[in-house]
Parts: C-alpha cells; structure tokens; sequence
C-alpha cells in the first residue's frame, strides 16, 4: 500500500449466502453497470449498516440506501425489482445524512411477503469502485452481519 492509501472493511450488512454480483439475475447488476461487489440471498429481513459512516441515499420506497465512509460509496438494493412494491413490506430507521455505526439497523423488512413476489437476491455495490485502487471480496459463502465481505483499498 502507498503512502496515502486507506484499507477499508466492509461487513456484511445482511445475514445470508453470498453470491457473485455475475450470477445476479439482473443486467444492471451483473454487467456491474452500476458497480462492483457481492450479492446476498438474505436468511431475515433486517438491512444493518456494513460500514461507520453516513446515509447518503435514501428512497421513498425503502428498498434501496446509500452510504458513504471513508470516500467509498456503498450501494445496498433489497431484491430484484422490489421498486414495484412501491414501500409495502419495507420500513427504514434512518434518513439522508444520518451518521452510523456498524451495525445500525437501517432497514427491516418483510422477507417472506417480498420473497413470494420477487427474488431477494440483494446486491452491496461499490459504484465509485473505478476510483478505488483495489476491491477485494471473501471467498466465505455464508455471512453473518459481523463478517467482513470486501476489503477495499483507495
């Protein structure tokens, strides 16, 4: 690492299985238009945040937030199409511009109710990744909220 460089963890915001953002049933994921990282098909419906940092997106339909720690972007999306659900299922517990800790519960959800609609394999992307020097990912498949899943360095 250089001389200005900065090694950032990012934990598991979901408990659940960990797949390959390439194996995500969805273009804008898989082709990592959006970003790179990992996916996670969630075991409970609770959304904790991976990082210490601050909420920099949030939607009116919950299903979806950003955060931002240390310059890197982190995007967190609930399942696959879950806009169309249009917030049912879905409550957050935290605003744009809110600061938070690892481990601050940002959203719950309706994990059956959503599963039975939609698939709720949930990608955590790094959007700003290009600007990093490198994004590292654990080769585990099963995750829990205090396991490390990338390792960035920027």
């Amino acid at each position: 690492m250089g001389l200005f460089s900065k090694k950032i963890e990012i934990k598991s915001p979901i408990k659940g299985k960990l797949v390959d953002i390439t194996d995500v049933k969805d273009e804008a994921f898989s082709s990592k238009a959006l970003g790179d990282g990992m996916a996670i098909i969630p075991e409970e419906g609770k959304i904790y945040s991976p990082v210490d940092g601050e909420v920099i997106t949030t939607v009116d339909t919950n299903h979806a937030i950003g955060l931002s720690s240390k310059g890197v972007e982190i995007l967190i999306h609930i399942g696959m199409d879950t806009v169309k659900l249009g917030g049912r299922y879905f409550k957050s517990y935290v605003n744009e511009g809110d600061k938070v800790k690892t481990g601050t519960l940002l959203i719950e959800f309706d994990k059956e109710e959503v599963e039975k609609e939609y698939d709720i394999t949930s990608p955590i992307i790094i959007p700003n990744f290009s600007e990093l020097k490198s994004l590292n990912k654990t080769e585990h498949r099963n995750v829990s909220t205090n396991d490390v899943i990338m390792t960035i360095v920027k």
